[in-house]
Parts: C-alpha cells; structure tokens; sequence
C-alpha cells in the first residue's frame, strides 16, 4: 500500500506547510476557538498555554525528526490549521511507538479541499524523512476525518477506548 500521489490534483487548494512560531501559538488558539472545530478535543479550545507548548514541541520534532504538526496557510499566508506528524504522545493508550498523522482546520477552511491537500504533502515530507508507516486516531464520530483518511488511502485498523471514554478508530498508512 503507498499513499495517494502529493501532486496536486485539478481541484486541490494551493497549500503551504511551515514550522510554527510562537505567534502560530495565539493564531492557533484563535482559530480553534469554535465548539464545532473541538467536538472532538473536549468540546472548547484548551487554554492558550496548551498552545504555546504545542508549538514549542512541534520545533522541537521538526528539528529532531525532520518532521512535526506543520502550520498550515493557504496562497494569501492565512494561517487555516496544522496538519502533519508526530510521535504518538500517549503511553498508556493508543498506537504507542507509533508516527501519527493528523489535521485540524478553523471551521472557515472545511470542505474546501484544504486537510486532504495538506495531509498529501504532510505525508510526502514524512516519507522524505524516513518514516515507513503512519496512523491516524480518530474520534469513531468524525466522519469529517475519516473522508480524509480515506481520500489518503488510510485503511481503518484497530481501534481505542480514550481515557475520555471515547472510541477512537485508528487508520494505518505504509508510505
């Protein structure tokens, strides 16, 4: 199984994906700051200091990993999100050892083409970095996600209990 070609296609959105700084920290907790775009994170936005160490953490993998939650912008440098990979950050649940893959977008970039756009070229720049296998965990409920994990060819496999009670479905990628 290979991931789906990070070419644009005829109707994808033009993306860009950089490192975060710590102005993405503010923007981030900004943009999140919907209950629709946290159905699934706790309902709210976390505390802007959960933010600031999200994007301190993200400079951190990119340096050491050559890869991390990226911010993502559209043509104009709006930023719309993040998408990229990390190191599952849990130990007691989940795919622990495990490269995720992930996206979340401010409710004005969804449906637009945008997460599946930027989730191609996520994956592009994670396979460049040497990694062979990614998953994604997502909320049994987020249909939204799922779409995307299988416009990226994803196949459903295990799937968690969270500490929150919550089935969460993971989706495995061979890059």
């Amino acid at each position: 199984m290979s991931i789906a070609p990070a070419t644009p296609h005829a109707s994808a959105p033009a993306v860009r994906l950089r490192v975060p700084t710590d102005e993405d920290a503010l923007t981030w907790y900004r943009v999140f700051d919907d209950p629709e775009v946290m159905e699934f994170f706790g309902g709210r936005r976390a505390d802007f200091s959960v933010y600031e160490e999200l994007t301190a953490r993200q400079r951190r993998h990119d340096a050491e990993l050559g890869y991390c939650l990226w911010t993502l912008t559209d043509e104009a440098d709006t930023v719309l999100g993040f998408t990229g990979a990390q190191p599952w950050p849990h130990t007691h649940y989940g795919p622990v050892g495990a490269v995720e893959i992930g996206w979340r977008l401010g409710r004005t970039a969804w449906g637009r083409g945008y997460a599946t756009a930027a989730a191609r070229a996520a994956l592009e720049r994670v396979r460049a970095a040497g990694v062979d296998e990614v998953v994604a965990m997502i909320h049994s409920r987020n249909a939204r996600s799922m779409a995307v994990a299988d416009r990226l060819g994803m196949q459903r496999a295990e799937s968690y209990e969270t500490p929150r009670g919550a089935e969460a479905v993971c989706f495995r990628l061979e890059l």
